[in-house]
C-alpha cells in the first residue's frame, strides 16, 4: 500500500505540464548528445544515472521504500522494458534520422493507441469530448507533415513508431500501477530506471562500444538523468494518481510546441507555416481532452 498523499485533480494537471515543459527539452538535449555519444549509450547512462540519484533519497526515506510486494516486481520489469529499453531507447535512436521537433510531434499519435488500451486494460471509458479531442490531435498531427518528408525521415519515424508502442504500455502499466495505490511514487519511479538502464547498456556496449570523454556531453547526460528522468519521471507517475493515462498523454501533445521553441533556439531548427498551424491543431485537442474529463476515482 503506498503512503503517497491524497492528490488534486488540478495539482495532478499542473504537474503533468511541468513534465511536458521538461520532456520537451529532452530531444533537444539528446541532439546536442549525439555528437559526441551513440544513442543507446546516452539512453542506457541517463537512466541508469537516474536510478542511482533517486537510490539514496529511498534508503534515507522514513518510510520502508523497499518492501515492495512480489508480484509487483514483474510489473517494474514490464515498466523498464517497455518504458526505457524499448520506448526512450526507439526515440533516442530515431534522433540520428529526424529533427528533435519531428520526434516530439510524431509522439502526439500515443494517445490514439491509449485511448484503446485504456478502454480495453483498465476500462477508463472517455467521454465523448475526450474522443473528439483525441481526433483534432490527430488532425493536427497530419497537418504537421502535410509537405512531406525530407530523405532519411521515413526510418527515423519507422524507429519512433515502435518507441511510441513501447511507451503507450508504459503509460498504461505507470497509471494501473499508481492508480491502485499499491506502492509510492519513488520506488515506482527508480527501480523500473535502473532495470531500463542496464538493459540498454547491456546492449549497447558491445554494439556502440565505450564512449569517449567529452564534458559537454557528460554534463548534457548528467542534467537528461537527474531533471529530465529523475524528477520528470516522479512528477509523472505522481500525476496519474488523480488524473487517467489518457488525460496525461493528450496533455503531453503540448510538447511538440516548446520542443520546437527549445529546437529554434539552441540547434537553429526551423518550421513552416503549415506545421506551425498543425501544432496549434494538436494542442486544441490536448485541451478538448484535458479538461472535458471525469474526475479519475
Amino acid at each position: 500500500m503506498s503512503n503517497d498523499t491524497p492528490l488534486s485533480r488540478r495539482a495532478a494537471i499542473i504537474e503533468g505540464f511541468i513534465v511536458t515543459v521538461i520532456w520537451a527539452s529532452s530531444f533537444v538535449l539528446v541532439k546536442i548528445a549525439l555528437k559526441h555519444m551513440d544513442p543507446l549509450t546516452i539512453a542506457g547512462s541517463r537512466y541508469l544515472l537516474g536510478f542511482l540519484f533517486l537510490l539514496p533519497i529511498m534508503v534515507f526515506n522514513k518510510k520502508n521504500q523497499f518492501n515492495i510486494p512480489a508480484k509487483l516486481w514483474t510489473r517494474m520489469v514490464l515498466i523498464g522494458i517497455s518504458a526505457y529499453l524499448i520506448g526512450n531507447g526507439a526515440n533516442f535512436w530515431a534522433l540520428k534520422y529526424i529533427p528533435a521537433t519531428t520526434a516530439s510531434l510524431i509522439m502526439s499519435f500515443m494517445p490514439l493507441v491509449v485511448l484503446v488500451a485504456s478502454v480495453v486494460w483498465l476500462k477508463e471509458l472517455p467521454t465523448s469530448w475526450q474522443i473528439i479531442g483525441v481526433i483534432i490531435s490527430i488532425i493536427g498531427s497530419v497537418l504537421f507533415f502535410w509537405e512531406g518528408l525530407n530523405p532519411g525521415e521515413p526510418v527515423g519515424l519507422a524507429i519512433m513508431l515502435v518507441g511510441m508502442i513501447g511507451f503507450s504500455l508504459f503509460g498504461i502499466l505507470s497509471r494501473e500501477t499508481a492508480h491502485s495505490w499499491e506502492m509510492d511514487t519513488l520506488p515506482l519511479t527508480a527501480f523500473p530506471l535502473g532495470i531500463g538502464g542496464l538493459l540498454l547498456l547491456f546492449i549497447a556496449l558491445p554494439l556502440e562500444g565505450l564512449p569517449s570523454f567529452n564534458l559537454q556531453t557528460w554534463l548534457v547526460v548528467l542534467w537528461l538523468a537527474v531533471v529530465n528522468t529523475s524528477i520528470a519521471y516522479v512528477l509523472y507517475n505522481h500525476s496519474l494518481r488523480a488524473i487517467t493515462a489518457l488525460e496525461m498523454n493528450v496533455l503531453l501533445n503540448l510538447a511538440p510546441l516548446e520542443t520546437a521553441l527549445f529546437a529554434w533556439i539552441l540547434l537553429g531548427e526551423g518550421i513552416s507555416g503549415v506545421q506551425i498551424l498543425g501544432m496549434i491543431v494538436v494542442v486544441v485537442g490536448a485541451f478538448v481532452v484535458q479538461f472535458t474529463g471525469k474526475k479519475a476515482r
